[in-house]
């Protein structure tokens, strides 16, 4: 598991698209109670994510949730955090022999249910498995391999976290844009969108 992967803030994998905040949407993820609070807490996500992984023969030493979750001393989140300001999303890295894996969801409002939901699809994939499918679900999960090592967006702007003001966002993309524009000598387009990307999760970031 690459060091420059960690738990805490949330590192989203390269390359993937974030959900807009206004398409977020309420799960109908649940826990087992007689209560009629039953929505799942951060603590009993993650470890049906843990639990998931586990049934896959991986060791919770190769796995790394990454979010905005406070951690306990273990790496693991406290279960009973408020996260109603925290960016939802949740991105969970693991090892599999020499491959490197990650799967994130960002569809729902809390980040219990997104962790519910990483669960969920890796236990539907598994099914794959239990139906005779081995190669089918290898091939699958080819699709999950992790890409190099994820960049946080304040990091792309020379930011100093993930508090930054959306002022501060807009002043540090305009001063690294200015260099980078394709339009300019020795622009670079890979590097301007890469730019414009860190500037647009940051800005959603601000809106969470």
């Amino acid at each position: 598991m690459s060091e420059a992967i960690q738990a805490f803030p949330l590192q989203w994998p390269v390359g993937w698209r974030r959900t807009p905040s206004y398409q977020r949407t309420s799960a109908k993820f649940r826990r087992k109670s007689s209560s009629h609070d039953d929505r799942l807490n951060v603590g009993q996500g993650a470890e049906r994510v843990y639990r998931e992984l586990r049934a896959m023969g991986i060791a919770e030493s190769k796995i790394i949730i990454s979010s905005d979750l406070r951690l306990r001393l273990d790496g693991k989140p406290y279960a009973d955090q408020a996260t109603g300001r925290m960016d939802p999303g949740v991105a969970v890295y693991w090892s599999d022999g020499n491959q490197q894996r990650c799967m994130a969801v960002d569809r729902y409002d809390r980040i219990a249910d997104n962790l519910a939901a990483v669960a969920a699809t890796i236990e539907a994939m598994r099914s794959i498995e239990r139906h005779g499918g081995a190669t089918i679900l290898d091939r699958a999960f080819q699709g999950f391999t992790a890409l190099p090592a994820p960049e946080s967006w304040w990091q792309v702007l020379g930011l100093k976290g993930p508090n930054a003001s959306r002022a501060d966002i807009e002043q540090a993309h305009r001063r690294l844009i200015m260099d980078h524009h394709p339009d300019r000598p020795g622009g670079d387009v890979e590097k301007a969108a890469r730019i414009n990307r860190a500037r647009d999760q940051g800005l959603e970031a601000s809106n969470v």
